[in-house]
């Protein structure tokens, strides 16, 4: 297995990836707009998004990071926004893998840390995170406002 910063030219099969991961949070598929979506973020530079190649050169899993800012500790964070490994290469320790090479992003780019979420219904992430490192925040509240003109 080989992780490694997406290309351009991966956009076809990270999107099969993307619209997998979209499937299990109940998104209806959009193929078109979710190619656009990636490929807007590797052209802009806006993330940084990680792939694992398989022996025979097949995408089978991608990491998602979103720069933001800590004021209170005046460094960036890395938001682990995404993190998709196919079923056919599920329990290879691939996430693992992808998660080891999102802790080294931040190394690199001297970031606090990273910080992610996921729904408690997640069963394996909400097993995975804290086996790779990861600390439940359970003082604090998640708010989220939806804008639903845009």
């Amino acid at each position: 297995m080989t992780i490694r910063l997406v290309k351009p030219a991966d956009i076809e099969p990270l999107t099969d990836l993307f619209e997998g991961y979209r499937k299990f949070y109940r998104k209806d598929p959009n193929r078109k707009t979710a190619q656009a979506f990636l490929s807007d973020r590797i052209i802009n530079m806006d993330s940084k998004i990680y792939v694992c190649e398989n022996a025979e050169a097949e995408l089978v899993g991608f990491v998602q990071l979103y720069p933001i800012f800590s004021s209170t500790r005046m460094k960036k964070l890395w938001l682990l926004n995404d993190l998709f490994v196919h079923p056919d290469a599920r329990g290879l320790g691939i996430s693992k893998l992808l998660i080891s090479r999102a802790k080294q992003l931040a190394k690199d780019t001297k970031a606090a840390g990273l910080m992610l979420e996921t729904e408690i219904s997640n069963q394996i992430g909400n097993r995975l995170y804290p086996a790779t490192g990861f600390k439940l925040n359970e003082g604090s509240n998640f708010y989220d406002w939806e804008n639903k003109l845009g």
